[in-house]
């Protein structure tokens, strides 16, 4: 079986060889022109004077475009049209693009850029959430409100909790930078971009030119990594090369340098989460009340899909009777916040699972029996709905939970765990377990749809196109082992192609971790048709009909004849049978009303679980992760080996987030963390020392390709516990319940054991 079977990256020899092209390897035809961006060092302020004449004078430059040379000017929003190329007439955050150089080489451009002289008059910037909060200064006309049950029963509840704690945002930090190139063609223009989404650049590319769609061909080979902030962020950079290959002739590239990437591009939302939760003296939950300040920067992005995804996952693995959620998505002077790894279904998780945590601590139990009492009505049950009103038919949190708790040693731990406490003043160690249920599609509906296109050669080689972008995370590689899996043969006797969309079009981003979910089904569906014409034709000559034909290790065998797949396909070939199929999904049974905030978003639930052990120094607040135990759902795994290595990296990134990932803007809007010098991310030394990752099997319930589920997104999620178990470990210094911010710097648990000590 192909499916199933763990094979390593399709590219993996070419990673640790370094032979494989990106973007920036591939060799551009002779003249081609270098571009970088002039900057705002304003972040909110009129532009009064801009002199660029030092910049076009300086050595190589070829040519400068702003708003003086560029009145048609373009926008490079995925959404409302809100974010021209470049600045005009004003500047809206310390980074903003203000002007574009042209020059013969990367350096010449860069240096050109710094230049110029701009005169401005600064306007009140809006930095925080708080100050956009007193502004007004929103997305939407007012706070989102979606509710269920009455919240007033936190007035009946045996113990209330109730507080406040800030979510920090996260730097994608992907190993390649943001670049893309453009090569003028004589039938329009060719894009070769690191993006997640080739059509979202084709559309913004071909309105810049004013051309119709299919006069732009977007390429993208693989990317060096994504994490959602390729999904738009590459816009500016297409769309600034296609104008300057417009209006000089020659091919262009622009690569941003690593500050200039971080300046520029758009972070994980951060928001201050406000809860108020109430529990009968069991730790039931009876209410919640959530309020959501995100900080969604100053253009709308995708701000108003990510906070509603918060939303959607404020309940995580519980049912709560009474609910309320209020979300504001506040406007202000900073980068454009965007899509990143869970696109803000992890900023709702923490929320609930903070509130867990405080009552656990509230009412004096291990947070797990607050989880248990709480969690969703398991699979098999009358299902309980979420606050959106969505069944949850496949809830396996109790599952999960108890297989994880006895393979962990969870409770010996947690004692050991105490006594190590008890007996250590310097070093304290924190132990937690935190679930995981995340929503698979979507919620933008249209966008749940994908397109493949597949040959099979008159050799018996086969080709495959589909809609879907890999940036390291082996889409190409399960597309293929779905593909051969139809045909009987290995993922390595299918060639997977770069996506282009010349060969599949109006695909959607690879994003909502439906990479596999979507173009694997749309591969498939093209496979199946071609096999089924092949079955037809062979079946016919044997007399036999087309459903006894079988197809497996390289061979077709029929009427107790076998072949080779080779030869089947050259007969079938000399009798004119068509050999190649287009291929689509739509993902069934989803619909989705944001306003009402009802409906069922998702096709399925991927569930999870992870126990994390922490040991602090209460002198520095320094802190180390010990141990993690993990197990995730991933339904019949289409490839185990990526799966696991896909689940250790979302953890180890959403630990980060909430651990060492500190975003700082200083009080004029600067970003002071813009390099690996002062942006923590983990490190390999930061994994855990032990680190026992596991799959759960169980072949999802749903229709979905091999019966598999996503696991691009959902795992980031099992971070989590690490920041909880910073909190247990801090809880140990003083009674007072910790209440930790994210991310729980060195800095924040010094602070908060301090607070306890001092209670």
């Amino acid at each position: 079986m192909t499916i199933g079977a763990s094979l390593p990256h399709d590219s993996a020899p070419l990673h640790v060889t370094g032979q494989a092209r990106y973007v920036d390897d591939v060799p551009l035809p002779q003249g081609a022109l270098h571009l970088a961006f002039g900057l705002s060092t304003e972040a909110h302020a009129e532009i009064t004077a801009l002199d660029l004449t030092e910049v076009l004078a300086a050595p190589g430059v070829v040519a400068v475009f702003s708003a003086q040379n560029l009145p048609d000017m373009p926008d490079v929003s995925p959404t409302v049209q809100d974010e021209p190329l470049l600045a005009v007439g004003k500047v809206h955050y310390a980074g903003q693009p203000v002007f574009l150089v042209v020059a013969h080489s990367h350096l010449q451009a860069r240096k050109a850029a710094r230049l110029a002289k701009i005169t401005y008059a600064p306007l009140p910037a809006l930095l925080t959430v708080e100050q956009a909060l007193a502004a007004n200064s929103r997305f939407e006309q007012g706070p989102i409100v979606w509710s269920r049950g009455d919240i007033a029963d936190l007035s009946k509840a045996a113990v209330v909790v109730e507080g406040e704690f800030e979510v920090g945002g996260q730097e994608h930090f992907y190993l390649e930078g943001q670049i893309a190139a453009a090569i003028p063609q004589e039938d329009g223009m060719h894009i070769i971009a690191s993006t997640q989404h080739p059509t979202e650049i084709q559309h913004k590319v071909a309105h810049a030119l004013h051309l119709p769609m299919s006069a732009v061909r977007v390429e993208m080979r693989r990317m060096g990594g994504g994490f959602g902030g390729k999904e738009s962020q590459g816009n500016a950079l297409a769309v600034a090369c296609a104008v300057a290959a417009h209006a000089t002739g020659k091919p262009c590239k622009l690569r941003y340098d690593r500050d200039d990437d971080m300046v520029i591009t758009g972070k994980r939302h951060d928001l201050k989460i406000r809860y108020k939760a109430g529990a009968d003296a069991q730790g039931r939950l009876m209410a919640v009340d959530f309020t959501h300040l995100v900080r969604c920067g100053w253009s709308q992005d995708l701000s108003l899909a990510v906070a509603d995804r918060a939303m959607l996952h404020a309940d995580n693995c519980y049912f709560i009777p009474n609910i309320r959620i209020e979300s504001h998505r506040l406007k202000t002077n900073t980068q454009s916040a965007t899509a990143y790894r869970g696109f803000g279904g992890p900023q709702g998780i923490v929320g609930i699972e903070r509130v867990i945590d405080h009552l656990a601590h509230q009412l004096g139990l291990d947070p797990v029996t607050v989880m248990r009492r709480n969690l969703y009505a398991p699979m098999g049950s009358a299902p309980q709905t979420t606050p959106y009103g969505m069944a949850v038919e496949d809830s396996i949190t109790d599952q999960i939970l108890d297989r994880l708790i006895e393979t962990s040693n969870y409770h010996a731990r947690r004692d050991a765990v105490a006594k190590f406490n008890a007996q250590s003043p310097i070093l304290k160690k924190g132990i937690a377990l935190t679930p995981v249920k995340f929503g698979i599609s979507f919620t933008l509906t249209f966008l749940n749809q994908a397109g493949a296109l597949v040959h099979v050669y008159q050799d018996g080689s086969v080709s495959v196109n589909h809609g879907g972008t890999e940036m390291g995370q082996g889409l190409n590689q399960k597309v293929a082992q779905v593909t051969g899996q139809v045909f009987g043969l290995t993922a390595g006797q299918v060639k997977i192609t770069a996506a282009d969309t010349g060969k599949v079009p109006n695909t959607s981003a690879t994003a909502a971790s439906s990479g596999s979910d979507l173009n694997g089904k749309a591969a498939e569906n093209a496979a199946l048709t071609i096999r089924d014409r092949l079955a037809a034709f062979i079946a016919d000559k044997h007399g036999v009909s087309p459903d006894t034909v079988r197809f497996t290790q390289g061979q077709v065998r029929v009427g107790g004849e076998v072949y080779d797949f080779a030869r089947v396909v050259a007969w079938a070939y000399q009798a004119r049978v068509s050999l190649s199929s287009t291929g689509f999904y739509a993902t069934p049974k989803i619909n989705w009303d944001r306003v009402k905030g009802q409906g069922r978003p998702f096709l399925y639930f991927a569930y999870g679980a992870s126990v994390t052990e922490v040991v602090i120094d209460t002198l520095t607040g320094e802190n180390r992760i010990l141990r993690c135990d993990i197990l995730h759902d991933t339904g019949t795994s289409l490839n185990p080996v990526l799966d696991i290595g896909q689940i250790e990296g979302a953890y180890v990134q959403g630990a980060g987030w909430l651990t060492t990932e500190e975003l700082v803007w200083n009080a004029k809007g600067h970003l002071t963390t813009h390099a690996p010098s002062t942006y923590k991310i983990p490190a390999v030394s930061d994994r855990p020392e032990v680190f026992n990752v596991d799959l759960w099997t169980v072949p999802n319930a749903e229709d979905t390709v091999g019966k598999s589920k996503a696991v691009g997104e959902p795992p980031f999620n099992l971070g989590i516990s690490a920041f909880m178990a910073l909190s247990h470990a801090v809880s140990a210094c003083g009674p007072a319940y910790p209440a930790l911010n994210a991310p729980a710097t060195a800095e924040r648990v010094l602070m908060a054991v301090q607070r306890g000590q001092n209670v």
